[in-house]
């Protein structure tokens, strides 16, 4: 019977390759990570501080984005863009904001005078300063000093 030489040419499929394992078990890691950097990025500032791996991360991603602003408000008075006292107040709300997210004490809503005696006492003397520029009409410090000064207590904040 001719048709029985045919069969001998039908064999079953052939395997998929080794590859396409590994491609999918890379797809599922990749989802998974993803999903963590999700869960992580969306975590309050108070979460973050305890974590013992992100604390670190955390604080270097935090004290680089609040140096950038304090360069940006200096930058835009250097350029014209805002005067003194508006740059002083941007600089000021940058150091607020950056205290109340390493610490989680509410600066933004502090007095300088109320500073002093808790756990921002080290950045009272620069608010002081910040507030003069911001509020007197013979101010006696400049806003690169100043600008400095936010930087460098930025970036040494423990």
């Amino acid at each position: 019977m001719p048709s029985d030489d045919l069969l001998r040419f039908i064999g079953g499929p052939l395997p998929y390759s080794g590859w396409w394992f590994l491609l999918g078990i890379l797809l599922v890691a990749l989802v998974i990570a993803w999903c963590a950097g999700v869960f992580v990025w969306t975590l309050p500032p108070s979460r973050l501080r305890v974590l013992p791996v992100i604390r670190g991360i955390h604080a270097g991603l935090t004290r680089r984005r609040f140096i950038r602003a304090v360069r940006t408000a200096f930058g835009q008075y250097r350029a014209g863009v805002i005067n003194g006292p508006q740059a002083s107040a941007a600089i000021s709300r940058s150091v607020r904001s950056f205290l109340f997210v390493t610490t989680g004490v509410r600066a933004q809503y502090l007095h300088v005078g109320e500073m002093v005696d808790g756990p921002l006492a080290p950045a009272a003397p620069l608010l002081a300063r910040l507030n003069d520029v911001q509020f007197s009409l013979a101010p006696a410090d400049d806003i690169a000093a100043l600008g400095q000064s936010a930087e460098e207590l930025i970036s040494t904040w423990s």
